[in-house]
């Protein structure tokens, strides 16, 4: 008994090239037109594409199985404990990094019955959801910055609005809190958390001190 094999026809080649088309055309406008225009980074655009690509790929060609759900899962999970060692990667990377590979699985493995429509309409919602949130500037961030000050007399409490005052003058922060993590009597210098709201997440460590 031979085995039937499904022959490869003209509607296999024009769904993989819609697919294709939707998912290139959004990625495009995730990495060229809402990440690069504010963050300039060339090499996380290589990195989101390809992962984008080839994971589109992979996933539409071995997807075929009745193991969509648990092979889209799995395959997120493989990813889920990549990182980069040789550089930093903050949060809202790995975030970019995370709709890329999603929009590869959703573009490869989503069933169509309706010619595309839902599923422009869940890349669309997306990429807007992503573009709004990447522009909320009315939010503030309270970031802080680990401080090693040199004025050991001004963190008694009831110095606490001179000490704040003090380091807005040096910082040119606007700090409104101050936490003490610990104290160097032989250098005469404490290490502060000091506390202010940005835009960004700016976590540093500054040192006031005249000491090297």
């Amino acid at each position: 008994m031979e085995t039937a094999t499904k022959p490869f026809n003209l509607l296999d080649i024009s769904d993989f090239g819609s697919r294709s088309l939707i998912d290139i055309l959004a990625i495009i406008i995730l990495v060229g037109f809402i990440y690069y225009p504010k963050y300039k980074n060339k090499d996380f655009i290589f990195t989101f594409v390809l992962f984008n690509i080839i994971n589109f790929m992979i996933c539409y060609l071995l997807g075929a199985a009745k193991i969509k759900i648990g092979f889209a899962f799995g395959l997120f999970a493989i990813f889920s404990i990549i990182r980069y060692r040789t550089i930093m990667v903050s949060i809202k990377d790995m975030g970019y990094f995370f709709v890329c590979v999603a929009l590869g699985m959703l573009n490869s493995l989503a069933t169509v019955t309706d010619g595309f429509v839902i599923l422009i309409s869940c890349n669309l919602i997306i990429l807007i959801l992503t573009y709004f949130l990447e522009r909320l500037n009315f939010m503030n961030n309270e970031n802080y910055k680990e401080i090693v000050y040199d004025n050991v007399q001004l963190i008694k409490p009831a110095n606490r609005e001179d000490l704040i005052k003090d380091l807005n003058e040096r910082t040119g922060l606007d700090i409104h809190k101050v936490d003490v993590i610990s104290i160097n009597y032989l250098k005469d210098t404490v290490l502060l958390k000091a506390y202010y709201y940005a835009k960004e997440s700016e976590n540093t460590i500054l040192n006031t001190s005249d000491d090297d």
